[in-house]
């Protein structure tokens, strides 16, 4: 249920025509342009997928993840920027007794590079790296606030522009997770009984659509978004969610933003449609972006 995090984007900035950046778009700032963005994410949700069995949980009643997260983005050169963003996150249960948690997440780096241009078609690639930053309880879930586990991830980008200021981009990526330690001698992974502390992550991957309009201070887009497990077990009957189960989510929702100068806004909210081992989310994030020079 944490992973419903990973729907939440994040908004840069760009020179020149100073639009948003995010790690899976085709936007770039210049060379020696910093930007900050202040984002304010909030998903909740009351009914979720246990397997494939879609129910609500009265020890829990609706869930809420709340983050703020700080992040600045860094034009190593014209074609090549770097990005970091550091989350605070909350989770509380609006019924129950089980504790919400609280701290910072991880840390997150991306590089992010233009790999080939082709008349309307633009090829891009990014790199990713990501390690908690504190040691917050892993095994609690769904009130956990991460899952603990350093993670590495690889992504293409491909967009098409289109005539009057609309673009088509298509992206997808695969995500490799380190073991994580917990506070117990042994778990159960499927049916098998594993006598260890060492839990095996499943690697993940996403793919996301994307239909936009973008010209000068103003971005609008439709997307879709799959995110899934690349193996793992299902949550039994009436347990609680582990680190080894097989997450999979299917998003839809919009984005928009403002940026009329340096200072901008921007917004967007997102809704899972279908999913297995995954609370069914409606998301939603704000932002407020800030363009400098970095000398």
């Amino acid at each position: 249920m944490k992973h419903t995090l990973l729907c939440v984007f994040i908004s840069m900035l760009s020179m020149n025509t100073i639009m948003a950046q995010m790690p899976h778009d085709q936007i770039y700032m210049n060379k020696n342009i910093a930007c900050g963005a202040l984002m304010y994410g909030n998903s909740s949700w009351t009914n979720y997928w246990e397997n494939s069995l879609k129910r609500d949980n009265p020890n829990i009643g609706k869930l809420s993840t709340e983050s703020l997260s700080a992040m600045i983005a860094y034009g190593i050169t014209k074609k090549i920027n770097a990005l970091v963003m550091v989350p605070y996150v909350k989770t509380q249960a609006s019924q129950g007794n089980l504790m919400g948690q609280q701290g910072f997440q991880d840390v997150s780096l991306w590089l992010k590079a233009q790999v080939f241009n082709y008349k309307q078609l633009h090829g891009h690639a990014t790199l990713g790296l990501s390690t908690p930053m504190s040691n917050y309880v892993t095994e609690f879930m769904p009130m956990s606030i991460g899952l603990g586990a350093k993670t590495f991830s690889a992504r293409a980008i491909l967009h098409y522009d289109l005539p009057s200021n609309l673009f088509i981009s298509a992206t997808s990526s695969y995500i490799v997770r380190s073991q994580v330690m917990v506070d117990r001698d042994s778990y159960l992974n499927g049916e098998k009984l594993v006598n260890s502390g060492s839990v095996v992550v499943p690697n993940a991957f996403d793919a996301m659509f994307r239909l936009g309009y973008i010209k000068k201070e103003n971005q609008l887009e439709v997307f879709a978004e799959h995110f899934s497990c690349a193996g793992g077990d299902n949550i039994r009957r009436n347990s609680m969610p582990f680190l080894t189960n097989d997450m999979t989510m299917t998003a839809v929702g919009a984005y928009a933003k403002y940026q009329p100068k340096s200072l901008g806004v921007s917004a967007k909210v997102s809704y899972v449609v279908e999913g297995q081992n995954a609370g069914q989310s409606t998301n939603v994030t704000l932002g407020v972006l800030y363009l400098f020079k970095v000398k």
